[in-house]
C-alpha cells in the first residue's frame, strides 16, 4: 500500500510540473503550444524532480510533521530542480531560447501547486485522523510526569493520528499518571498483553540512559511482534540543545549531546539555498551595490570595502566584507572599539548604510565563497570572541554552524553595540535558540522579518 501511495505521489508531481508549465504558457503567451525545447526542458525538470525529491524527504510519511516544515522542504527541493534546469540551459548555450518571464511563471505556479497539493492532503488526513480514522495507537513507558507530558502533546495534535492507549509507569512511588482515560499497566507482562490484545502499533520508551536493562527487556519482549519501538532518551540534563538528533556515525546510531544540532542533510539543504539566494541577491542588487560603492568612494578617502578577520563554522577564520562606513583610523593592536551613537569616525554615508544595514550587502560574496550563511549567528571580531568566550556561557557554541548575514537575535532587537555583558548574553541566548530550533521555515521567517522590518533599527549606528 505504501509503495502504491509513493508511486501515485510521484505521478501526481510530474503532472503538476506539466500543468504548471502549461499555465505559465497561457499566462505569458496566451496559448499552450510551445517549441520542442520548452517541453524538453519541462520533461528534464520533471525527471530531475523524481530523482531529487526523495533526497529532500518529500515522499516520507507526513505523520507528526508540521505543515510549515513540509512546505519548506517542497519549496527547497523544487528550487533545487529549477536551479539545475538553469545550469543545464546555460551549459547548452540555450538560456536565450527560453522566455525568462515564462520560466519565472512556471517556477512559481508549479511550486504553488506542489505545496498546495500537499497542504490539502495534509488537511484531509488530519481531518480523517481527528475523526478517528487512520490512527496509530501508542503505548508509553516512562515515569509518571514523562508519560503525562507526552500524552498532553499527543492530545494537542490529534491530526497527527497518534493516540495514547496505555502507559507503564516506571516510577509509581515518585509520581503517578494523571490522565484518567489512559489505562496504567502495573507490570511489563501486563503491558505486553495489552499491546498484543489491542493491536497497538507503537511503543515509545521515554527512559533515561541508566535504564538499559528495562530497554533491553522490552525489545526482547516484542522481538517477534510487528510493533514500532521508538526510544526517546531523556537527556535534557546533559544535552546542549533540546531535541538532540540521532545521526549515523560509521554505520552506528549516535545521539548528539554536545554538537551541531543540524544534521548533514539539513546542512546540505541550507548550503544549497544559501548559494542560490546569494547569487540571486547579487544579480538583483547589482545596481544598488554599484551606487553604494560610488557613494562610499566619494564620501572619504580609502577603499570601498572594509575587510576584517572573523571566526566561522568550527572556528575557521575568514575575511568578512562590508562597505566601509568609517573614516580611516588607527587602533592599538589587539583592541577594537565598537561603533557608538554619534561616533565621529562614521561618515554621513556610512551612518546611513549602518542604520539600514546596507553596509552588510557585500557579505553575499562571503556566502558564495562558503564562509557564511544567509541566516545564522552574527560573527564578531576576533578580539570580542576572545573576551566574551571567557565570560558568556555557551558563547563558543554559536560557531557550530556558519555565521549569518542576519539572524534570530538581530530580528529580535539584539544587534549593534554590546556595551554591557547582559546584552551579549541575551544575543547568545537567541543564537542558541536558533541552533536548537532550526528549520527552513524559520530561516524564511527571519529573512522576511529582516527585509520588512529589520533594515532600520535604533541600535544600528
Amino acid at each position: 500500500m505504501r509503495k502504491f501511495q509513493d508511486l501515485l505521489a510521484r505521478v501526481f508531481d510530474v503532472a503538476l510540473v506539466l500543468v504548471g508549465a502549461a499555465v505559465a504558457s497561457q499566462i505569458r503567451f496566451d496559448y499552450l503550444a510551445q517549441s520542442g525545447f520548452y517541453w524538453a526542458l519541462v520533461m528534464f525538470s520533471a525527471a530531475f524532480a523524481l530523482a531529487t525529491f526523495p533526497a529532500f524527504g518529500v515522499y516520507e510519511s507526513w505523520r507528526g510533521r508540521s505543515k510549515l516544515s513540509l512546505a519548506g522542504q517542497v519549496s527547497l527541493a523544487w528550487l533545487m530542480v529549477q536551479g539545475s534546469a538553469l545550469v543545464l540551459m546555460y551549459s547548452l548555450h540555450r538560456i536565450d531560447f527560453v522566455s525568462r518571464l515564462w520560466f519565472s511563471y512556471w517556477t512559481a505556479v508549479t511550486g504553488g501547486l506542489l505545496i498546495a497539493d500537499r497542504l490539502i492532503m495534509h488537511a484531509v488526513l488530519a481531518r480523517a485522523r481527528s475523526a478517528g480514522l487512520n490512527l496509530h495507537q501508542v503505548a508509553i513507558v516512562g515515569s509518571g510526569s514523562q508519560c503525562d507530558a507526552i500524552i498532553r502533546r499527543i492530545d494537542s495534535a490529534p491530526g497527527t493520528g497518534f493516540r495514547a492507549t496505555a502507559v507503564y509507569n516506571t516510577r509509581p512511588d515518585v509520581s503517578a499518571v494523571t490522565s484518567p482515560r489512559v489505562p496504567v499497566c502495573e507490570t511489563v507482562d501486563a503491558l505486553a498483553d495489552y499491546i498484543r490484545t489491542n493491536d497497538v502499533h507503537e511503543l515509545w520508551l521515554m527512559l533515561s540512559l541508566t535504564e538499559e536493562p528495562l530497554i533491553c527487556k522490552l525489545i526482547n519482549e516484542f522481538r517477534d511482534d510487528l510493533v514500532n519501538i521508538r526510544f526517546m532518551p531523556d537527556v535534557r540534563s546533559i544535552a546542549l540543545f533540546d531535541g538532540s538528533g540521532v545521526i549515523d556515525l560509521l554505520g552506528m546510531p549516535a545521539i548528539n549531546l554536545v554538537a551541531s544540532p543540524l544534521s548533514a542533510s539539513s546542512m546540505l539543504k541550507k548550503e544549497i539555498f544559501d548559494r542560490l539566494f546569494a547569487a540571486s541577491a547579487l544579480i538583483g542588487l547589482a545596481p544598488i551595490l554599484l551606487a553604494i560603492a560610488i557613494a562610499v568612494k566619494l564620501s572619504s578617502r580609502g577603499p570601498v570595502l572594509f575587510k576584517q578577520k572573523r571566526k566561522g563554522a568550527d572556528g575557521h577564520v575568514f575575511t568578512i566584507y562590508k562597505f566601509r562606513s568609517m573614516r580611516l583610523h588607527a587602533e592599538p593592536k589587539g583592541t577594537l572599539k565598537q561603533a557608538t551613537r554619534d561616533d565621529p569616525r562614521v561618515t554621513r554615508v556610512g551612518a546611513f548604510l549602518r542604520r539600514t544595514s546596507l553596509d552588510e550587502l557585500p557579505q553575499f560574496f562571503n556566502v558564495l565563497r562558503g564562509d557564511m550563511s544567509v541566516v545564522g549567528p552574527r560573527p564578531h571580531a576576533l578580539e570580542h570572541d576572545d573576551l566574551y568566550q571567557k565570560v558568556v556561557a555557551g558563547y563558543i557554541n554559536r560557531y557550530r554552524i556558519k555565521p549569518g548575514i542576519t539572524g534570530w537575535a538581530q530580528i529580535n532587537g539584539f544587534r549593534g553595540e554590546t556595551d554591557r555583558i547582559e546584552k551579549m548574553e541575551r544575543r547568545v541566548e537567541h543564537d542558541l535558540y536558533y541552533l536548537g530550533h532550526w528549520s527552513f521555515a524559520l530561516d524564511m521567517r527571519i529573512i522576511g522579518a529582516t527585509i520588512v522590518a529589520g533594515l532600520a533599527h535604533r541600535n544600528a549606528y
